[in-house]
Formats: C-alpha cells, structure tokens, sequence
C-alpha cells in the first residue's frame, strides 16, 4: 500500500530521484561545514565572568574592576620559593633580580610584586598580574619564558614553582585542549567499534561514519555562527559535549534507520520501496527523539548561569543537524549500495516475514518478551524496587568541588599551592576582593579587621579618576573550602549590616554566586524539561496514564542512575559534585533517555492495531530489542569518552550519564516499561483505544 503523498515526501531523499537532491544538498552543507568548523576554536571564550549570572555580586565586582581599576583580563600568577631552613639573603637577591625580569611578562601598565616572606622565613612569594588575552594566545611561551627567569640562578637548597590564577587557568586549558581533536578521535573510535559489532559489514562502517562526521561538522559550523554572530558563549564545556552529543545521537538514529531498512528488505523486494518505508516507518520516532531533545535545550536560555544559557542554542544545532543528517543524507547514501551495502550477510527477500513470528529471527529477544509475558507484575515490582534502592546511592554525593579537585590529574599548580599553604595563609593565593566607595573605607576595614576568617589585609588600592578602593583581603582558609565560603557569606551579611556599600569578588565569592544560581538554575528548569518531556509524549501517543506511566520510569531511572553514579563516584574519591552536575545529567538522561522508550513506543503503536494490545506489546519489545539496546550501548559508550577526560565535571557528567543511559536501554525500555504496558493493559491508551484501528 503506498504512503500518502504528504507522508512518502518525508522519504523524498530516499527515492530515485530524490537522493540526488538531498547529495548535492549536503555537499553544500558540507563544504559550509568544513570550512566554518575550525574556527569555532578561535572564538571559544573560558573567561569566568562568562559563567557568571549577570546579577551576582561578584560580576558586578568584576565590571568594577573592569571600568575603575582597568583591570580588564588582568590574572595573576604567583612564584613561590620555599626552603627546608629559612631563606637567605642570596635567595632573595635572587627573588629580587626574577621580580625585575618578570616586569617584561606583566600586563602593560603594571609590574611585579615582592618578595614577600613569609612568617616563618621559610618562602618567598611574587605577584605578577599577567593579561588573560596574552595567556590565552602565547600561554605556553610566557610560561617557559617565566620558568627560565625563575630557575636561571636558584641558589640551592631553594625549590620554586608556580601557582596563583593563571596557572589554574593553564591547566584548565590544557585540559579542555584534549576536549577538541583527542575527543573527537576517541569517539569516531567507539562509534566505529559499536557499528563493527552491530553489522559485521565494512560498509556499514564506514558510510554511517562519514555521515555522522559530516553531520558533526556542520553542527560545529552552525555553533561558530551562533558564536560569532548571534552573541552565544562558546566554551571548552560547550565544544565538548556537542561532539558528544552529535556522534552519539546520530548513532542512535543511524542503528534504528539501519535495522529498519534490513527488516524492510526482507519484506520488499524492491529496495526503494524497503528504504522508503524503513524512513517512513522511522522519521515519527527520530522527530520525536529529535524535538524532545530540542525542547527540552530550548529552556536553557532561561538559566541564570551564563555558561549554561549558552550550551542550549549549540547543543540544539547539534541534534537538529544529526536528525536531518540521519533522515535525509544517510538514506540518499545508502540508496546507491543498496542490499550490498550489509555485505557479507546481505538480506534476503521472504513473502513469509510480514507475518512471521518476531522471535525467527530475534531469539534472545523473544525470550526475554516471554519472560515479560509470563510475569509482568513481578518484573514490574522488582525493576521499581531495585532502581529505587540504586536511588539511595545519591546519599554518597555531596555538591561543591574544591578547586584542588577541578581536574582528575594532580599538577603542578596544586602541589606548588598545597606547599605555598604550609608557610603563608591558606587563601593567600587567591584573596578575597572587596570594593568600597572611599567614604565607606575606614567602615569596611573594621568589618574586615573583626571577621576572624580574614588573616590580612593588604594595603589599600586607589581607582584612577573615582572614589573606588580596593581592599584585597588574605582569607585564613582555602579560597574554595565551606570555611572560606563562610567568611564570605559573613562578611557581606557585615557589610549589609552597617550600612557600607560594599562589593566583594575573588574566586570564593564567585564561587558561592555560581552555587546559588545553578540552585535557582535546578528549581526552574527541572520543571520545564519535565513538562516538554511529558508534552512531547502526550502528542506523540495521544494517551494520558502511558504519557504519565513513561514520565514515571524516566525520573525513577534518573534517581537511579544519580544513586549509582554516587557509589561509583565515592568509591573512586570523586564523591564531590559540580553544581551542575543534577541539572546536567537531568537533561541528558531525560531528554535524550527517553529516546528508548519512545522506539519502543512508537513501535507498540505500530504492531497493535494488527496484533492486539498483548501481542503487539510483545513482539514490539521483540523487534526493537537489539536496535535499541545496541543504541543505548553506544550513546553510553560515546559519553564514557567523557569520563577520561581530565576535567573533574565532565569526568562526572559521563560517569551518570553512561550509567543511566544503560539503565534506560536495558532495565526501564526492556523490562519494567514493557511489563508496565502488560499489567496496565489496554487503558494505558485512554482516552484513545489502539486496537480500534484498522491494521495495515
């Protein structure tokens, strides 16, 4: 029976004529790709005021220091020499000839500072403000020049290293250095050894993988152009989930077409006519996929937290361009290989399959729909009850990462800093940054003088051409400990208390800000993804209790996946969580989680109105088993690439998401949504009634 002229155009790129059509259209999209693509890397912008919510304190700090203080990209880098005795006078000599040397390496206008001993005379310290721009551009140059300088000479017995804001910022990137080609390569890698494993053709490796590279390319492509004119933020963060995101997506498509159009061929002698109805068959879930996905990143702008705002317009040229990629090019590919295109194991045209059983050909499969079948309410109870208690693993997790644990690797930075800690305050590299209009001075410095979590305050700076000051406040503690937090939150309450005008910065400031907009950023969005979720699917399946009964199992498995990640987490010492590790990988594994479930779904509906509600139940569970589980396997194997990377969050969000994802495939799509569909029977369609409709 042919499709309807409106519904076979959505299959136009897999006609004769039509694959034409959509190859030379891709070969724009790709040329547009390519050429953009590399130079999303040259607008990328890890600045920290563009992670900031624009209302916080401590951004309106930062602008302060921008417009009074020219402070603008200003970062300093300490150099701490420390001895086993006290330093001598060669030793300082020497620090007073690096200091001159360094004053060529500082930010035009300004200069070094020191040496400043330290109380027990066992350290020496410099300051020197260094310009983030010429960091970010010549970094690796202005560091060996640096460390020349600084061991040119060094008397002996004198260690000397690094440490302070820019060498933080150093290696954060270096770590998000490995988020561009060694990313990308690793997951090509894992792709190609899902597709190996699923088809066993060299065909069926390679041109999906071209596809899907092509796809990723334009979705770099079209982030560049957000970027650079539309005013998104891109950063490290947001490049390297899109490369995620895009290959593991596409993936998922790519299997669920591919399949499809196997079992097509098996139905259709033709192989146009199997291509155009394995993407007939195809395009609602992949639409559905797709649009869940895409709305639910569509509330991302609605964050607080600027670097969150941003990763919803990028991430949304990633899925658009890996659903067209998957609907459009990859038919148009395969139409011109053909049933060759699954060599050596090349399907066969059977007059029989249509009504075969499903379990000919799916035997793991169709036993475990007869284990479904044969007790639904059981498997029901024990799937609920066993992701319930994974949940309970979420008790292992605790929010805030220090910034000794930013990264996985221990570097150079932090062991200079741990030492730096045993002769100077413990907050003494990264001080807190308080800004007062001079005729609040002398009260802010009897706020600071009272705060016990405050060991020193520098001398005060003056603004060129206004009544500013700057009071940098030495903090007792740690810059990113609760107890320096603490003192933070103390002394604005203080400053609020006597009536001082006062702004207070610095890393533990921000810190704090960003924790309490990622908390406002959790009970606003959370919400939102779950009604365009739940919306979605209502459209979708047109059923209420199976809307509401799927969005159930989506939030029971993400409380899963969260309480098993916190085991892993906490077993590996990683227990301690970004702030935005609950919304992210609430996004991810609901938003894209829910792909399984709507194949699985979107199949039911397809399978009942010919075989009734139970049967049809079952052999869609019997169909879609490997596809599906195959999928989930490679969007899980996609964001494990994710756990090796050395940065501490994505490191996290790859752990939760690999596991939930697994979970959604395996346990929720295979198991308890299936036996949940069998138990509920029929009803689950109210107010519509499936099996009323006429099959085909």
């Amino acid at each position: 029976m042919s499709a309807p002229p409106k519904k076979a155009a959505l299959a136009f790129a897999a006609t004769r004529r039509g694959r034409w059509f959509a190859l030379a259209a891709w070969a724009l999209l790709a040329v547009v790709g390519f050429s953009l693509a590399p130079k999303l890397g040259g607008i990328q912008d890890d600045a920290q005021i563009n992670w900031l919510p624009a209302d916080a304190e401590s951004t309106e700090a930062k602008r302060v220091a921008e417009t009074e203080f020219n402070q603008k990209g200003l970062i300093s880098l300490l150099v701490v020499y420390t001895a086993d005795a006290e330093i001598g006078a060669d030793a300082y000599a020497a620090a007073e000839a690096d200091r001159a040397a360094l004053d060529d390496l500082a930010a035009p206008g300004e200069t070094a500072a020191g040496p400043i001993p330290s109380e027990d005379g066992r350290a020496l310290m410099l300051v020197v403000p260094l310009d983030d721009l010429s960091l970010e551009d010549e970094g690796e140059a202005l560091f060996a020049e640096a460390n020349t300088i600084v061991t040119d000479g060094l008397p002996a017995g004198v260690e000397v290293g690094f440490t302070g804001g820019a060498a933080v910022s150093r290696d954060m990137e270096s770590a998000f250095e490995q988020l561009d080609g060694p990313l990308t390569w690793m997951t090509m890698g894992v792709v190609a050894l899902v597709l190996v494993l699923s088809y066993r053709s060299p065909l069926l490796l390679l041109l999906p993988l071209a596809c899907i590279a092509v796809s990723e390319r334009l979705a770099a492509g079209l982030a560049y152009l957000l970027g650079e004119y539309a005013g998104v933020t891109i950063n490290g963060q947001s490049t390297g989930i899109l490369t995620v995101l895009v290959f593991g997506v596409s993936t998922d498509y790519t299997l669920l077409l591919i399949s499809r159009y196997r079992e097509e061929l098996r139905r259709n002698e033709n192989r146009f006519t199997a291509l155009r109805e394995a993407v007939l068959r195809t395009t609602p879930a992949v639409l559905a996929s797709a649009g869940t996905v895409i709305l639910a990143l569509a509330v991302m702008p609605l964050a607080s937290v600027s670097s969150t705002a941003a990763l919803g317009p990028v991430l949304i040229a990633g899925v658009a361009s890996a659903a067209l990629a998957s609907l459009t090019l990859l038919p148009a590919v395969l139409s011109l290989f053909g049933r060759a295109v699954f060599w050596p194991v090349t399907p066969r045209y059977d007059p029989e399959e249509a009504s075969a059983p499903a379990q000919r050909r799916h035997r793991i499969w169709g036993r475990v729909a007869g284990l479904v079948s044969a007790r639904p309410r059981l498997i029901a109870v024990a799937t609920t009850a066993g992701l319930a208690l994974l949940a309970l693993g979420w008790i292992n997790l605790s929010t805030g990462l220090e910034r000794s644990e930013l990264l996985t690797t221990e570097t150079e930075t932090q062991l200079v800093a741990e030492a730096m800690a045993e002769h100077y305050p413990a907050g003494a590299s990264e001080p807190a940054e308080v800004y007062v209009h001079q005729a609040d001075l002398e009260a802010a410095l009897a706020v600071l003088d009272t705060e016990n979590g405050v060991a020193d305050v520098e001398e005060p700076i003056l603004a060129t051409g206004s009544d500013w000051v700057r009071l940098n406040a030495v903090l007792a503690d740690e810059a990113s400990s609760p107890e320096a937090e603490e003192t933070v939150l103390a002394l604005r309450a203080a400053f609020d208390d006597a009536g001082t005008e006062a702004l207070v910065s610095g890393p533990t400031a921000t810190q704090i800000d960003l924790a309490e907009a990622n908390d406002r950023d959790l009970r606003l969005l959370i919400p939102l993804i779950l009604a365009v979720v739940f919306g979605v699917i209502l459209v979708l399946l047109r059923a209420v209790w199976a809307s509401l009964m799927l969005m159930a199992c989506t939030v029971l498995s993400f409380a899963a996946a969260v309480g098993a990640a916190g085991l892993v987490l906490d077993r590996i010492g990683r227990g301690s969580v970004d702030h935005s590790f609950v919304l992210f990988g609430f996004l991810f594994l609901v938003a894209m989680g829910i792909d399984y479930t709507i194949f699985l779904m979107t199949r039911v509906r397809e399978e009942i109105p010919r075989w009734g509600h139970r049967v049809g139940t079952l052999r869609a569970l019997t169909l879609t088993g490997g596809v599906i589980t195959s999928a989930g396997l490679v969007l899980a194997a996609t964001f494990s690439v994710l756990a090796l990377m050395p940065l501490t969050m994505l490191m996290q969000l790859g752990v939760v998401v690999c596991i939930g994802v697994l979970a959604d495939a395996i346990i929720v799509r295979s198991l308890l949504v299936p036996a949940l569909v069998l138990w509920i029977g029929e009803r689950i369609w109210w107010p519509g009634k499936v099996t009323e409709r006429a099959g085909s």
